[in-house]
């Protein structure tokens, strides 16, 4: 469906929906992964990683504001699509069904990145005091 047909604040919440998606995976990056390859005996796995990819290392050098960054992010969004929840879709009815599959498919990005971001802030923070 063109952008044309959607009210701008649904394209926007859109956008924004993938762009909370990528800012949450980078606290996947920086934290989940490193922790679940370590844990199920794959360091050498992580270690081939880190020095194939050592932008990875910045993540977790940088991993306060990597969390700070998605959290602000997750809250943008999730006000735009409190927002959106209830916004005019077009009265022809293809095009309603496509507005309300827009919005399903939002909202699934949406929680998807809120549990990349919790399962992310759970080993960063968390997990690291259970340990010790």
């Amino acid at each position: 469906m063109p952008k044309d047909h959607l009210h701008p604040n649904l394209v926007k919440t859109k956008h924004l929906s993938l762009l909370t998606l990528f800012a949450s995976g980078g606290t996947l990056i920086c934290c989940a992964l490193p922790a679940l390859l370590v844990s199920l005996g794959a360091g050498a796995v992580m270690a081939s990683v880190v020095s194939s990819v050592p932008q990875i290392v910045w993540f977790s050098e940088h991993k306060l504001g990597v969390f700070i960054f998605a959290g602000v992010m997750l809250s943008i969004s999730g006000f735009l699509q409190w927002k959106a929840r209830s916004l005019p879709c077009p009265s022809d009815k293809e095009l309603a069904e496509l507005c309300n599959k827009a919005r399903v498919n939002s909202l699934r990005v949406y929680f998807l990145s809120v549990s990349v971001f919790l399962i992310g802030g759970f080993m960063a923070f968390v997990a690291p005091w259970l340990v010790s």
